[in-house]
């Protein structure tokens, strides 16, 4: 009996130990192929862009530019909710911060939320119809983002406030360059390179559209040195 209780034993100390193998090479198996799965997730530059934003909100919550950030990878992801959330945040210590309006205004309406968005557009245009500038860049912020019909009326709102602006006929014919519109594209050049001669880009623009280039004639603002000239000759002809 002595001797068959010890075959037996040993019988199933070996078989132990094959199924003990045998189930850890599986478990390192599975957490090997599991392992790099996990980490390329972690290291995409994408999170780990978001774990640093996060590591610097911790340490001074009050920055506008880093909420900000952070709301454009979370909206690049789809994740309108978190996204609106950082703009609002941004908007709640600079309520001026443009980009940050019109990227408020575009997350909500990729989330459905088409009347806040709209009431939002309207709201943040009234902020800026205080100023021509402001309006230039609530604009340039709107286009970024696509919303065209908010852009335009940015746009229109800043030539309003300043209708002799090279700098902003300039930006609306290059908007409507950009819609393929080059009669508008054409007007609007036109008239920044009016107002401002010093444009070579612009007279590129214009050259490639057809529009023949003629600088406007320079007019002598001090005369002081055109009268020495006319005295000196004065001077010469009476001796």
């Amino acid at each position: 009996m002595t001797g068959k209780a010890q075959l037996f034993g040993l019988a199933f100390l070996v078989c132990t130990l094959l199924f003990g193998g045998c189930g850890l090479f599986l478990f390192s198996k599975v957490r090997s192929a599991k392992g790099p799965q996990v980490r390329e997730v972690e290291s995409t530059p994408a999170e780990k862009k978001k774990a640093k934003l996060l590591k610097q909100i911790d340490r001074k919550f009050e920055n506008p530019d880093t909420h900000f950030e952070l709301g454009q990878l979370y909206q690049a992801d789809g994740l309108w909710s978190q996204a609106e959330h950082q703009y609002s945040i941004t908007l709640s210590f600079d309520p001026a911060y443009r980009e940050a309006q019109a990227a408020r205004v575009k997350v909500l309406l990729e989330s459905g939320e088409t009347v806040k968005a709209e009431l939002l557009a309207e709201e943040y245009m009234r902020q800026a119809s205080v100023s021509a500038a402001g309006s230039l860049r609530l604009a340039l912020a709107f286009q970024r983002e696509g919303l065209d019909e908010y852009a335009l009326a940015c746009y229109q709102q800043a030539l309003h406030l300043a209708p002799n602006s090279a700098k902003i006929n300039r930006q609306i014919g290059y908007y409507y360059l950009s819609k393929n519109d080059t009669v508008r594209a054409k007007d609007y050049l036109t008239r920044s390179f009016q107002l401002n001669s010093n444009q070579p880009e612009v007279a590129g623009q214009l050259g490639r559209l057809g529009v023949e280039i003629k600088r406007p004639r320079k007019i002598e603002k001090d005369t002081r040195k055109l009268d020495k000239i006319v005295e000196k000759s004065d001077k010469e002809i009476s001796q």
